[in-house]
């Protein structure tokens, strides 16, 4: 096991704030433990002596005695051998604890007794003390509980004050069962608990959150560990994005209402995905969020990239001809590598040769970046797909960050606007994206006053430039001018009467899955960004990032713009 499971197993075990202590009229009256953030589950019979029962949360030392109020029950009417022996509490408040996290059903036994955990408050233990148990058997009483019996002779006895205690599994903490009752004799080390299954048939919304059992334990414990330093940290992201980002094709869409917290998407992963993809969806939902939260605070200043201009264009002399020109920038200075018209089917080895050379230009220890500038009807070259070394068929684009730019935006005019639009990204914690969805798109002047907005930073389109349904708004983002724009060049390529953007649409799932991915990506860092993502396409044949383009066009990068025109104006290019 490797130490990130090791860890979020012991913050696991470690966390049991959500141990309750119930009390009426100023006594104890047995245990419960914390669901949701403002329910406690507890036997009903603890609670039938009396209106107003308070909890406190005893591993909160000094926090007051919530008041709660019984809001559901299970039917229990007075006998110890009577069914439906459950009452749900709800507090007065919520608590800010991590709710207890439940097991999958049948995981309080195996092919080998599994140890189980009792907290419970017998007398002259108000603070708490543990008991050890087992299941005796999988088979059910009265369809209703599991025998308990201690999991040493002379172990703690399920004594008054343990009913409505949670049964955890000792490996995990998770909850399996609540105690409902002991054997009545001290010397008889024997009791009864309610199995979680059981429990939610008196109480559905129960069922939600009771994990599949497709998930691994350690898997389990590494996302519960993941989602309460997320809460604890503030992390602001859209639990949907995260969520849909992470499904795969045949998982369910997140519900219409969307998720109400990170808990909430959490729990659906766990309790309602099921088969062969349910393991692989988690691993990828807890790698997401680890990912939110190690993403760095942004700096006020521009990225440190050192780049390497790759100028592309149409070449006067014939159509199979291509104009080339290879620059480095380095410190502020504008370092020409070389430049020539290159006959098409040399032209990937010759750019290649011109990049690598150009490294020798670069600042010591600085980001490289690799930018092609390209004429407008070329933008959706797979560049980041041209072979990186003679003897290395490695993409391009996964093994350096690169972006594509217009030429036609190189003018004085449009780089004043975007730098003026990029001191504003330089505070934004995330790459806001707006959707341009391949069915119905908006019309094209009120994308214009979108882009031109103070917040806008990055248009992102589910199909490729030259879709004739979306290529006038393609170029409205271009002129208008978006920073950054990001499409799929293997996008929907349906006709919106077939698409209009439904469900199973290649472009809606692109856009979704993008959505997600840069919502708490700096706009300066997308480059690398997109290179990881590059790179995970490369090693997955289903990823959804195959084919993705990046537009990225910050000036201050090019710190001489002007002198790159300069460099064209006597060339053939149109």
């Amino acid at each position: 096991m490797n130490s990130a499971v090791d860890s979020a197993l012991e913050s696991t075990l470690n966390s049991a704030e959500w141990h309750a202590r119930i009390e009426l009229h100023g006594r104890v009256a047995g245990a419960g433990f914390l669901v949701t953030p403002s329910t406690v589950l507890t036997c009903a019979h603890v609670v039938q002596d009396g209106d107003g029962p308070t909890v406190t949360f005893t591993e909160l030392p000094g926090s007051p005695a919530v008041p709660a109020r019984v809001v559901a029950h299970g039917g229990w009417t007075g006998s110890s051998t009577d069914l439906g022996d459950l009452a749900v509490l709800e507090l007065d408040r919520e608590m800010p604890i991590a709710p207890a996290a439940l097991a999958p059903v049948d995981a309080a036994h195996g092919t080998s007794p599994r140890k189980l955990v009792v907290y419970g408050f017998p007398a002259g233990f108000d603070e708490g003390t543990l008991a050890e148990y087992r299941v005796t058997a999988p088979q059910l009483i009265k369809r209703e509980w599991l025998q308990l019996e201690a999991w040493h002779p002379g172990g703690q006895p399920l004594a008054p004050g343990f009913s409505g205690a949670a049964v955890t599994l000792a490996d995990t903490g998770e909850v399996v069962g609540m105690v409902t009752a002991a054997a009545g004799s001290r010397d008889v080390r024997t009791g009864r608990m309610m199995p979680t299954q059981v429990m939610a048939r008196y109480w559905p919304d129960l069922q939600s959150l009771v994990p599949t059992s497709d998930h691994a334990g350690a898997d389990r414990a590494r996302l519960r560990a993941l989602v309460e330093k997320a809460a604890r940290a503030g992390v602001d992201c859209d639990p949907a994005r995260l969520y849909t980002a992470a499904a795969d094709p045949f998982d369910p869409p997140p519900p219409e209402e969307g998720f109400d917290s990170l808990w909430s998407a959490a729990l659906f992963v766990l309790c309602e995905l099921d088969g062969p993809g349910a393991a692989r969806t988690v691993s990828r939902f807890a790698d997401r969020l680890e990912a939110l939260l190690h993403t760095p605070a942004v700096e006020p200043s521009a990225p440190d990239w050192s780049p390497i201009l790759v100028e592309l264009g149409h070449s006067g002399a014939g159509d199979g001809l291509v104009r080339v020109e290879v620059s480095a920038y380095s410190e502020g200075r504008r370092h020409p590598v070389d430049s020539g018209t290159v006959e098409q089917h040399r032209l990937h080895a010759y750019v290649r040769d011109r990049i690598e050379a150009a490294f020798r230009y670069l600042t010591p220890g600085a980001d490289e970046l690799v930018a092609f500038a390209l004429p407008r009807d070329w933008l959706d070259w797979p560049v980041d797909l041209w072979e990186s070394a003679p003897d290395d068929a490695t993409p391009l684009g996964c093994v350096y960050p690169l972006v594509v730019t217009d030429h036609a935006r190189r003018k004085a005019s449009t780089r004043h606007v975007l730098t003026r639009a990029w001191k504003r990204l330089d505070s934004l914690p995330g790459a806001r994206m707006h959707r341009v969805e391949c069915g119905g798109p908006e019309e094209p002047g009120r994308l214009r006053m979108r882009m031109r907005r103070p917040d806008a930073c990055l248009a992102g389109f589910g199909t490729a430039p030259a879709a004739s349904r979306t290529r006038p708004h393609f170029d409205t983002s271009l002129t208008a001018p978006a920073p950054v724009i990001v499409w799929s060049r293997g996008g929907c390529d349906s006709g919106p009467e077939e698409c209009a953007g439904a469900d199973g649409c290649t472009g809606k799932a692109f856009l979704d899955a993008l959505d997600a991915c840069v919502a708490a990506v700096p706009p300066a860092e997308l480059p690398r960004h997109i290179m990881a993502l590059r790179e995970e396409a490369d090693a997955e044949e289903d990823h959804w990032a195959h084919g993705i383009q990046l537009l990225w066009d910050d000036p201050r990068v090019f710190t001489d713009p002007h002198a790159v025109v300069a460099a064209h104006a006597g060339s053939p290019v149109s």
